[in-house]
């Protein structure tokens, strides 16, 4: 393993030399840099020329430019030496100090959209292959399909028009009338007949249910200004607290694992009842409090899962650890709530709380959720066109290898002896199709870190996209090698890893 891990780095090594050097003269020989000064009748054109030319260092061959570059980039190997060189930009700003503020806008942006893309897109994988050539099965590939096939710059600009300008009007007067809840309840009633599948009975009862469920709840929700003074409660943290307890046991370790079950179920309890001590504590909130909250939250749910015992205290301590997790998030997603009008009023904000450009408000002043929910309001849109188009990789990379996986022998072997369906997609075909997606997952933190170039231009968020762009534009090759630099080793690091995730997914794959 340590021979095919220093192998593979060395190899990794020659590669990015290689490219680095292609990368680095094809930039700085792909224009002008001075171009915008030979047209200019300033009085001082030619000064600013002369300014450009030595802070590119222009009177030096690009090639020769390059090994220069590579002398100061090759400090960054050296530990603790404190001295990372690549170059400056045009405003005189060095590179390592623009690619730190880059990426963090970078992550950001896409790293939410990237993670939700992947979760929901393999869950829809596995229940369209699992429910294939179904109505439900037909209407997902359409979906994903369709927002694969629409423009990012598109979806981004309606998104823009819809997701916030029409938003922020409908928040002045939230009022939803009756027939369009009746009309939006009839939709998701006829998306959950479609999932559940089954006979056509079973399937009326359950669309029959989420109709009037979702009409009832728009109705109530506009009678109450819900939208305008938005929150949870102990009733509905307690509703949403038992539905993750029954999901998380089922997906674990089964319903008849009991004790995992109640495990699941004490720790909601839990929750409730430290639901009105924390609001004073969170009141003081920080990010990392809010992070020793979760750490104590998980390990809370995992102690109540090995106290219940029992044949297997993993599944029951899984499932304690992750029910805790998760209603800790409902319950620090209803103190968000709360924030919201507060908010919404703010003098910056003025009633327009969904943003359509940049990464944060100017100079906005508040508490720890005020900011919280200024960045969210700034990310949800991006993070939507983001993960549209995106799922349709996902959805069908994990849909084919689950048909593939499920069509194998030691699957009907598993059944025939008896095992649950659960224990067979989950334990048995499940990890067998993880294999292409793994390196899917990798490739695509490669153009994660690289940032989403258009979504960063019509948000205007400068990341590293921007970074790239901007380099490219003025002819020069530092900004661009920076992010290139950062891009090609994140890619090169995360496909030795998918490679190593390969024999920890299937047993037959050893890397020597």
């Amino acid at each position: 393993m340590v021979t095919y891990v220093v192998r593979r780095l060395i190899t990794a090594a020659l590669i990015l030399l290689g490219a680095s050097f292609l990368v680095y003269n094809l930039t700085a020989l792909s224009g002008d840099p001075l171009e915008e000064f030979r047209a200019s009748s300033a009085p001082n054109a030619k000064q600013l020329m002369e300014a450009r030319a030595q802070l590119l260092d222009l009177e030096t061959p690009a090639p020769i430019r390059y090994f220069k570059w590579l002398a100061g980039a090759a400090q960054c190997l050296i530990p603790f030496a404190g001295r990372c060189d690549l170059g400056t930009n045009l405003a005189g700003q060095p590179i390592t100090e623009a690619l730190g503020i880059a990426l963090v806008q970078t992550l950001t942006l896409v790293t939410a959209a990237t993670v939700l893309a992947i979760l929901i897109g393999v869950s829809l994988g596995i229940i369209t292959a699992l429910r294939q050539y179904s109505s439900l099965d037909y209407g997902v590939t359409f979906m994903a399909f369709l927002f694969f096939s629409l423009p990012i710059f598109w979806v981004a600009v309606l998104l823009k028009e819809y997701g916030a300008i029409g938003f922020n009007n409908f928040l002045r007067e939230p009022e939803i009338p009756w027939y369009v809840a009746a009309l939006i309840g009839l939709a998701a009633g006829a998306v959950a007949a479609a999932a559940v599948g089954g006979e056509p009975k079973r399937r009326a009862v359950v669309g029959g249910s989420v109709f009037a469920f979702t009409t009832v709840v728009l109705v109530l929700a506009s009678v109450t200004r819900w939208f305008r003074f938005p929150g949870l409660g102990l009733a509905v943290i307690l509703i949403a607290g038992v539905g993750i307890a029954f999901a998380t046991t089922v997906l674990v370790s089964g319903l008849q694992n009991r004790r995992a079950l109640y495990a699941g179920l004490t720790a909601v309890g839990v929750g409730l009842v430290a639901y009105f001590p924390v609001q004073g504590l969170l009141n003081l909130a920080t990010p990392l409090m809010v992070i020793i909250l979760a750490v104590v939250t998980v390990g809370v749910g995992v102690g109540l899962g090995w106290a219940f015992g029992g044949y297997d205290r993993g599944q029951n301590m899984r499932v304690g650890g992750i029910t805790a997790f998760l209603v800790g998030f409902v319950i620090l997603l209803d103190r968000f709530m709360q924030a919201w009008p507060a908010y919404f009023d703010h003098s910056k904000i003025r009633g327009r709380p969904i943003a359509t450009i940049g990464a944060e408000t100017p100079n906005l002043a508040g508490d720890f959720w005020i900011e919280g929910i200024d960045s969210f309001t700034h990310l949800i849109l991006p993070t939507i066109a983001l993960i549209l188009v995106s799922l349709a990789s996902y959805t069908r990379f994990t849909r084919s290898s689950m048909l593939e996986v499920m069509n194998m022998d030691y699957i009907r072997t598993a059944r025939a002896k008896g095992v649950s369906e659960r224990a067979v997609v989950m334990r048995h075909a499940f990890r067998n199709a993880l294999i292409p997606i793994a390196t899917v997952v990798a490739f695509d933190i490669g153009a994660l870190i690289g940032g989403a170039v258009i979504t960063e231009t019509v948000f205007s968020v400068r990341g590293m996209g921007f970074m790239f762009i901007d380099g490219i534009f003025h002819v020069d090759p530092n900004p661009v090698m920076g992010v290139f630099l950062m891009v090609s080793m994140t890619a090169l690091v995360f496909n030795l890893i998918a490679d190593l995730v390969y024999s920890a997914l299937d047993p037959r794959v050893r890397v020597k």
